[in-house]
């Protein structure tokens, strides 16, 4: 089913003259022009990576007026990912549960794809690591895929919180953290004047499934290795607090969950990011966002920009508009003059 809509989407909106209707229906910039780490976003919600894993549909999804939408997770070679089934609604809980295991067709395919189609907003691309590769091996194959995709990333997201490759999580440790985020931050340099350009911003997704003292440890890397952001969170390996019922959860097997469960937990890891760093290190935030009064939580929990995935699913193609258009009733109604004077305003001290 996630095939056939991608499919159906790419076709619907598969030439200008649809895309240009589809943009005068969904497109909305009621908040004005963003700066982010250097880019300018035309409003703060993005499709998170997942969706459109090859690149494949970019250029129609940006119609339905997304600010942003990140690609992947994509790897350095093409891989099946895990068995099907691997994806399950929970609709009690409006979640969903995946162990996808970062099928994809690989990080050289991938940029073709967005060269032939690109879409006409900030694209983000997610590479994570490829499942045969073990943690030994994991930053020559990170730079394998950051190469190849790196002409055609406006900013590139470094994966490795995924519970669903094996051993992922533990490049999350400071001490192997902070050697791949050397290496990539050094060719981002190197390919940076080969290209002739700025190097790219380079963002960060880490898990929900950390103490505070894992987060601190993160970030104090993140820091010094001047990355430029942190997306907080992927997905999460708890099953704790859900409607639906043990014997349905247990049936569904391993893999991330995500949507409305998430939702408080990504808050609480974005509210401390956003006090450790003092509001200096910009935060996307994702995780368990429907609507305008989600992304608004996640914005005064110290979130710049927000990202919808499993929202994207259960409320269809007019989601961005509608959390736009109330974002911008919100910002009003609370009294402030931008949204940037919101991020951060309930994220304690």
């Amino acid at each position: 089913m996630h095939e056939f809509a991608l499919s159906s989407l790419s076709l619907a909106l598969g030439t200008s003259a649809t895309r240009r209707v589809a943009s005068r229906r969904f497109r909305r910039e009621p908040l004005g022009r963003l700066e982010r780490f250097g880019l300018e976003f035309r409003n703060p919600v993005g499709l998170a990576a997942g969706f459109d894993k090859n690149g494949t549909a970019a250029q129609a999804l940006a119609a339905l007026g997304f600010g942003f939408i990140e690609v992947g997770s994509v790897t350095s070679e093409p891989q099946p990912g895990n068995p099907q089934p691997r994806l399950f609604r929970l609709p009690r809980d409006r979640a969903l549960i995946n162990r996808a295991g970062f099928n994809n067709c690989g990080a050289v395919q991938l940029a073709e794809h967005i060269r032939r189609r690109r879409p006409d907003c900030v694209l983000g691309v997610n590479i994570g690591k490829s499942r045969r590769v073990g943690i030994e091996d994991a930053i020559s194959d990170y730079l394998k895929s950051f190469e190849a995709v790196y002409d055609i990333a406006d900013y590139i997201a470094i994966n490795v919180s995924s519970p669903n490759t094996p051993n992922l999580r533990e490049l999350q440790r400071p001490e192997i953290l902070t050697e791949l985020l050397k290496s990539l931050q050094q060719r981002n340099d190197e390919l940076a004047l080969l290209h002739s350009c700025r190097p790219k911003p380079l963002l960060l997704k880490i898990a929900p499934d950390l103490s505070e003292a894992e987060i601190e440890s993160i970030v104090d890397v993140a820091t010094s290795l001047k990355i430029a952001g942190v997306i907080a969170t992927n997905t999460t390996i708890s099953r704790e607090d859900l409607e639906t019922s043990p014997a349905e959860v247990e049936g569904c097997g391993a893999g991330g969950l995500s949507g409305a469960p998430l939702r408080q937990r990504s808050n609480e890891v974005i509210a401390l990011i956003y006090r450790l760093t003092r509001g200096q290190l910009p935060i996307i935030g994702v995780g368990g966002v429907f609507d305008a009064a989600d992304a608004w939580e996640k914005i005064c929990a110290g979130a710049s920009l927000i990202q919808i995935y499993t929202g994207f699913i259960y409320e269809g193609p007019g989601v961005a508009r509608r959390i736009n258009e109330g974002l911008a009733e919100i910002v009003n109604r609370e009294g402030f003059r931008t949204l940037d004077e919101a991020v951060g305003c309930r994220a304690g001290t």
